[in-house]
């Protein structure tokens, strides 16, 4: 049998399974070396030279060792998952697991915003200096506040926005304009819109697995999607809310081109609504263009497109007419980033800093799942190219495509730091790859992933 092995290259299932695990384990102390390197590198950047801007690198955060009224329900969330997620996924009906898991995802996100109490967790997130509710009444006109948006982007400029209006396009902010209207003002009721839509994502993840991959592989991703690390910035902030809305764009465009749906047109309809509307929400999020791509390429058709460019017109139009200018918004925009931090962090540093943050915020298993889901990438692409995809190769190009949104987002140097939770709408396609950990593994690594949340949440204190 060793003679056999040597001479043809085949190894016993037992020993092919004791590899792959072992090639998670490296996966997974890999990141906690990228971490740990990006820590001491930053603190030693920090200290000496103070460019990078963070007090606790590579994350925007603060050493703050605490708890809260959040922590044993944050507990109680996570061991319930653990010990319960797994089987429940594999057992319920597709719409309960549905509603489950986004119910589990609001309990989870709640509970650790919860850690740093109702009014630092939720309620006075969105009203910081930096934040949309600091200029709520200065859109009393809307029409007047969208024409001159682009003329107050600019440090210097008498009035600027802050930095987060100043950082996104108008549709963002007019959000939570919009909220205030109907009676839903400040800072808890924004807080918890981004929780609650926040929270959805998972379920738009898991549909859209289903749809292009298979129910088996959604339903193993299901526990890593609602136990991820980026809850901890899913609450409360914007880029949950953003997040949400891009998923559920790639989810209907899914349902559309898999004809898994009862009305395709109307979801491919809908796609391009919320696909236009996440532009409007932030102008990196562009790149979910690529994860759409990755769905048409995956299901081979183009049936969706006219009717999804339809809706992606509906936005772009309306905000164009009310007189904001969206590339004039984001050439202005890239002045603004240099002027303030982003002109004085080194991108010799972020470029790939920014990585670790995003291992935190993505957490362990979803570090070794990639591992698989590159590992898989040859066998992936040749198959896509003859026709011949397995739902495991769907699932590995539908992360990958996730991933290369990712690295374009890096390598343009506009997010210097705070990735981990601007990078939001592209770690939560990474999380599904989990699903190609093995079974028997799984509750050790779900572990693994609540640890880290719990870690951070506890022992520092995140900003944005």
């Amino acid at each position: 049998m060793k003679t056999e092995e040597r001479t043809t290259g085949h190894r016993p299932p037992q020993q092919q399974r004791a590899d792959g695990h072992r090639g998670d384990l490296i996966a997974a102390a890999a990141g906690v070396l990228l971490v740990t390197a990006a820590v001491l590198i930053g603190r030693a950047i920090q200290d000496a030279h103070g460019t990078l801007v963070v007090h606790w690198p590579p994350l925007l955060a603060s050493w703050y060792p605490h708890t809260g009224p959040g922590t044993a329900a944050a507990v109680v969330v996570a061991a319930a998952v653990i010990a319960y997620g797994p089987v429940l996924a594999g057992r319920l009906p597709w719409r309960g697991l549905l509603a489950t898991a986004w119910a589990a995802s609001l309990a989870w996100i709640f509970s650790l915003a919860m850690i740093d109490g109702w009014g630092r967790g939720i309620a006075d997130r969105l009203t910081t200096k930096h934040e949309y509710l600091r200029v709520i009444g200065r859109f009393d006109d809307i029409g007047a506040a969208l024409r001159g948006f682009t003329g107050h982007i600019l440090l210097g400029h008498p009035g600027n926005w802050p930095a987060h209006v100043a950082g996104h396009p108008p549709g963002a902010t007019l959000t939570f304009v919009l909220l205030d209207r109907i009676g839903l003002g400040g800072g808890a009721w924004a807080g918890v819109w981004c929780i609650v839509l926040g929270g959805s994502a998972v379920a738009a993840a898991l549909i859209t697995v289903r749809a292009l991959a298979d129910e088996r592989l959604a339903r193993r991703a299901a526990p890593f999607l609602v136990l991820a690390p980026m809850a901890v910035w899913t609450g409360a902030s914007a880029d949950g809310y953003f997040a949400a809305v891009a998923a559920w764009s790639v989810a209907l465009l899914a349902l559309a081109a898999t004809r898994t749906t009862r009305r395709p047109a109307a979801a491919a309809l809908g796609s391009g609504l919320l696909y236009g509307l996440t532009c409007y929400l932030s102008y990196g999020l562009t790149l979910i263009a690529l994860l759409l791509l990755t769905v048409l390429l995956l299901t081979r058709t183009a049936r969706p497109v006219p009717l999804f460019l339809l809706g992606a017109l509906v936005v772009p139009v309306a905000f164009t007419l009310a007189g904001f200018n969206w590339w004039e918004g984001y050439r202005v925009l890239v002045e603004r980033y240099y002027q303030g931090a982003g002109g004085i962090r080194p991108y010799s540093y972020w470029v790939w800093a920014n990585l670790a943050a995003t291992t935190v915020a993505a957490g362990l298993a979803t570090v070794a799942g990639l591992r698989r889901a590159v590992a898989g990438a040859p066998s992936a692409v040749r198959a896509l190219r003859t026709g011949t995809t397995s739902a495991p190769h769907r699932l590995i190009l539908l992360t990958l495509a996730g991933l290369l949104a990712l690295l374009v987002a890096d390598l343009s140097g506009m997010s210097k730091a705070e990735t981990e939770r601007i990078w939001q709408p592209f770690v939560l396609w990474f999380l599904p790859a989990a699903a190609l950990l093995p079974p028997d593994t799984r509750r050790g690594w779900l572990t693994a992933q609540a640890v880290v949340a719990l870690l951070v949440n506890h022992l520092l204190w995140t900003g944005w």
